[in-house]
């Protein structure tokens, strides 16, 4: 039985993971690292209410004795200023991967990243460079299995508020076609999940998975 960690279950692709996680009779436990409530309820369930994500030593006994984690915090491009999207995408990062290596030693580790991630961390695009190093941090700490999604566009499958108007659009094209005449231009977020929560949970096989790696797989 696999006890489970997952941080961002709130989002788009951490709440799929979360329900994926939940439907699987080889899961025995997971933990939800969460601000909010996701409102869900369930015996497997422990969801831990936690507003510093720079600061784990409150959860720290929560992160003991975890098979595997499903890293899924993020933001969107544009949503906040550049600052603050490297603390959200590296410093966090960085906090819950260390504090996990220190109390779960064993542990694997599954980072929602994105297309474009440059681990040589020089790109001049902020969301390129910042993946870059946070999966760079990742490799560093040596973990028993690491498995690092790149995902182009995520459609997603359920309706949702978009975040912006390039995403009402590429919505809108991706549900007319362009999913099919460009295949390695997205995934939709059904398919994501479930790529991440197969390979989370058999624990081995490639480090680094691009759009076409997922959509081969799922």
């Amino acid at each position: 039985m696999k006890h489970i960690l997952i941080t961002g279950s709130n989002g788009m692709i951490g709440k799929l993971i979360l329900e994926y996680c939940l439907q699987r009779d080889d899961a025995g436990s997971i933990t939800s690292i969460t601000r909010k409530s996701t409102g869900i309820h369930h015996p497997k369930l422990v969801e831990l209410i936690h507003d510093d994500f720079l600061d784990y030593s409150a959860v720290a006994e929560h992160l003991k004795n975890k098979d595997t984690c499903f890293f899924c915090l993020g933001v969107y491009t544009g949503q906040v200023a550049k600052e603050e999207f490297r603390t959200i995408t590296v410093d966090y990062t960085r906090a819950l991967a260390t504090a996990l290596k220190q109390y779960s030693p064993e542990a694997g580790f599954c980072f929602l990243s994105g297309q474009g991630a440059d681990l040589t961390e020089k790109s001049v695009v902020m969301f390129a460079r910042d993946k870059g190093i946070a999966e760079n941090i990742l490799i560093n700490l040596q973990f028993q299995h690491l498995a690092i999604f790149r995902p182009g566009y995520i459609y997603p499958v359920t309706p949702r508020v978009e975040p912006n108007t390039l995403y009402k659009i590429f919505r809108l094209v991706y549900r007319m076609g362009l999913g099919k005449i460009y295949p390695n231009i997205g995934v939709t977020s059904e398919e994501l999940a479930k790529v991440m929560v197969s390979v989370g949970f058999k624990g081995k096989g490639t480090m680094i998975y691009e759009n076409r790696d997922i959509r081969k797989l799922a």
